[in-house]
């Protein structure tokens, strides 16, 4: 016969931690490394750059919603840096790194066949003109493989409202990515800045409301050996509901240019 006491002796054994699971011997969660929410505030030099009276009307007719200022502070680009821009378009964001760098700086501006011959030109080439533009060049690729062999060494890489696009077109990502990260210099950064989808929605927005989810984007890049480091919140629009079209067009007919919910990811190649 089973007594009573013999059961709660039993049961006292059967509840009692095992040594080799206790919290001393467990071994700790592993601990995600901390990223950062920018702050900065822009430099009287960036805000110089915005105020240049060179600067084009078509650019500046875009500052309220893309805050131009803050994203400089917050890509914090140095005299002298060597830089590069993803589909630069027409290059609003290109000119602005140009200045920032200096001309003793350098910024590769990228730009695929599909959206230069359905969108730019001639109006890119003529831009590429300009005296303020003296230390850009031009890289006519494609995404899958940006770069050409001798630019290395890059201190950043930024793409700006367009990685939502390369789902729809069809580019490889992962190559993309792998491509971005072998020309950067080790502590060099990928800056990517996109139009926020609902979450859960995944890539399923990105070619009928031009909008994906940062998480996604985030775990793509991190595949890569990136690490994100930054975020930034001053392109965020909590009021945004998400559920329009935030294409330039689309958005401009809406009368809703720049009101969409963006994030603004740093990423960081770690040091070898």
């Amino acid at each position: 016969m089973i007594t009573r006491a013999l059961l709660l002796s039993l049961c006292t054994l059967a509840c009692t931690p095992s040594p080799t699971t206790t919290a001393a011997t467990r071994s700790p969660e592993p601990t995600a490394p901390a990223v950062a929410v920018a702050a900065r505030t822009p430099t009287a030099a960036q805000r110089a750059i915005v105020a240049a009276p060179d600067r084009l009307p078509d650019d500046t007719a875009l500052d309220a919603g893309r805050k131009p200022a803050e994203l400089l502070a917050f890509l914090d680009l140095k005299p002298g840096m060597r830089a590069a821009e993803l589909i630069a378009g027409f290059g609003y964001t290109t000119e602005l790194m140009a200045r920032a760098v200096g001309p003793e700086g350098k910024v590769y501006a990228q730009n695929n066949r599909f959206v230069r011959e359905k969108f730019l030109e001639p109006a890119w080439t003529e831009r590429l003109a300009l005296p303020q533009m003296a230390n850009v060049q031009r890289l006519d690729t494609e995404l899958d493989a940006p770069f050409p062999a001798d630019v290395r060494e890059l201190d950043m890489v930024t793409m700006v409202l367009f990685y939502h696009d390369t789902y729809w077109q069809g580019v490889d990502r992962k190559a993309m990515n792998a491509a971005v990260f072998a020309a950067l210099r080790p502590g060099g950064s990928f800056v990517v800045i996109d139009h926020s989808a609902r979450e859960g929605d995944g890539a399923t927005a990105v070619q009928t409301l031009h909008r994906v989810e940062e998480s996604l984007v985030r775990r793509e890049i991190e595949a890569a050996g990136f690490r994100l480091v930054e975020t930034a919140e001053f392109l965020r629009n909590p009021a945004d509901t998400r559920d329009w079209n935030a294409s330039p067009r689309a958005a401009q007919e809406a009368g809703k240019r720049g009101e969409s919910d963006r994030f603004a990811l740093r990423f960081v190649k770690p040091p070898a």
